[in-house]
């Protein structure tokens, strides 16, 4: 029973299928425009009206409006589009709204982090084991302030040599002149002297800048910060006593788009707002000549006032710089199209029919996007924009309903 009643089933499907198949069409091509098209009904009673025909017809299977066509078959593809969509085309109807250009602040938003603008590390000029630190992490520092300082060893007393030996050279120089003057002496005699008075001297300035080396001081203002040294250690000549980072004022970087950097300027003001809601404004003072070859963007650097310190570096943050002000008109992204060239626009409505303008977007906003190259005052299609093309007319009216 249960496989009658399946058989019975398929049985039905199967007349179902061939029923539905029936009211199809044959195509058999190559014999031109509106030849070789058939309908399967017709190959089965082997004529146009045929029993089979005149039954699926009478059922409501096959409608008198399938087996006819409105479309004359002589004409091209293009010749059909262009009663359909083209200068000729019935008139569709399309919604239009007026946008009227005003003076609009050009923004561009940046994303990008908080860096110190210079990090500056101060070493040991000469060799020494740590004395002393003076300055903790996070100690604000001024410019010579000391730092650390080294064991002095022989330094002082190397200074000390020096000076004799400059005392003494001085005495031999004074004598010989003293006997010049006299006539005791040849005048050439106080070269050598003056000579040997100069070399003194030179000693004692080298004794001394060694000695000046076991104090080290810093060279810029700033907070101090890792890696320092420790008292015991062992410097060389460049071995870092203390890192000193500079954060007045403190630096925005980040990226301006290829599409962007043509209105990129030094001097620019930009506001800048830190992941923690803090917010300052600085002003433009660096643009790369080259773009970063994987983003094809520029970097770009923004100062920022920092005298109090309450910016950190390394803060991930977002900048909007200030291009100035352009005559634009604010769209709803929505009213963008492309043409057949892929060119970006609008399509509009001027004496009943469709014009279309290229734009270029300058800023994308939560309102719309901010476009210039069209005309002061533009009926602009917002429903129906897809479905006609330039050079048609159409019938507009406004999306307030006016």
């Amino acid at each position: 029973m249960r496989a009658f009643f399946s058989y019975g089933v398929a049985f039905l499907i199967v007349v179902a299928a061939g029923a539905w198949l029936a009211t199809g069409t044959l195509i058999q091509g190559g014999q031109g425009p509106g030849n070789g098209e058939r309908h399967i009904v017709e190959l089965v009673d082997g004529n146009k009206e045929g029993p089979v025909k005149t039954a699926l017809e009478n059922s409501g299977i096959l409608s008198e409006s399938e087996t006819h066509t409105d479309v004359d078959p002589h004409l091209t593809i293009a010749q059909r589009q262009s009663e359909t969509q083209g200068e000729s085309a019935p008139a569709r109807s399309v919604r239009i709204e007026t946008f009227t250009a005003k003076e609009m602040p050009i923004e561009v938003p940046l994303r990008g982090q908080t860096k110190a603008k210079e990090t500056v590390t101060a070493s040991a000029e000469t060799t020494g084991i740590v004395a002393s630190v003076a300055v903790n992490k996070g100690q604000s520092v001024k410019t010579g302030d000391l730092l650390c300082t080294l064991d002095q060893g022989t330094r002082q007393a190397a200074v000390a040599q020096a000076e004799a030996s400059l005392a003494q050279a001085q005495t031999a120089y004074n004598s010989t002149q003293a006997l010049v003057n006299k006539g005791a002496a040849a005048s050439n005699s106080v070269v050598t002297v003056e000579a040997s008075l100069k070399a003194a001297q030179a000693a004692v300035d080298q004794a001394k800048a060694e000695l000046d080396r076991t104090e080290i001081r810093a060279k810029s203002d700033g907070i101090v910060q890792d890696p320092m040294t420790a008292v015991g250690s062992m410097l060389a000549a460049g071995s870092p006593c203390a890192t000193i980072v500079q954060m007045d004022p403190i630096l925005f970087t980040g990226n301006v788009p290829e599409a962007r950097i043509g209105y990129a300027r030094l001097g620019l003001p930009a506001t800048i707002t830190t992941v923690t809601g803090r917010t300052a404004e600085g002003k433009v003072t660096y643009i790369a000549s080259v773009a970063d070859s994987a983003t094809r963007s520029f970097p770009i650097e923004i100062e920022i006032p920092n005298a109090d310190g309450s910016l950190q570096a390394g803060l991930t943050a977002s900048a909007t710089v200030n291009l100035g002000t352009a005559t634009a008109q604010l769209l709803p992204q929505s009213v963008l199209t492309l043409d057949d060239e892929g060119t970006l626009g609008v399509r509009a409505v001027e004496n009943s029919k469709v014009a279309f303008y290229p734009v270029t977007i300058i800023s994308d906003t939560r309102d719309g996007v901010l476009v210039t190259g069209l005309p002061a005052t533009l009926d602009v299609i917002t429903v129906g924009q897809e479905f006609v093309q330039a050079g048609q007319t159409v019938n507009a009216s406004k999306a307030d309903g006016a």
